[in-house]
């Protein structure tokens, strides 16, 4: 897990092989996402979370000030922290809808 902050007007590229299965949310501030056709996307705030994977964003804006954070999580590979009771998933997957502000909160208090 790392974090990227963003100086106000700053624009960070988003490189497909250094953010493969990359999972942001925004702890402080605001940020566009740009899309891959240079037409500006959603503008996202604080516990805002989002995939990178297939979604055409190639940068990271922030259209304030401020210094905007993002707290970026990546998969560690081949590891698997619960089984799931059903024997064809084999993992235990969580509602995006308990796992995003969950995990918003949880990096917010990492972070400050």
């Amino acid at each position: 897990m790392r974090t990227l902050a963003l100086r106000g007007g700053a624009r960070v590229a988003v490189v497909a092989a250094e953010w493969c299965d990359a999972f942001g949310v925004v702890t402080h501030g605001r940020v566009r996402l740009e899309l891959r056709d240079g037409e500006p996307g959603p503008v996202l705030g604080r516990d805002a979370g989002f995939w990178l994977r297939g979604t055409g964003v190639r940068a990271l804006r922030n259209l304030g000030r401020r210094t905007a954070r993002v707290r970026i999580v990546t998969p560690r590979a081949r590891t698997v922290t619960r089984r799931s009771p059903h024997p064809v998933l084999g993992l235990h997957l969580v509602p995006a809808a308990v796992m995003i502000p969950t995990l918003a909160r949880s990096l917010r208090t990492r972070t400050g």
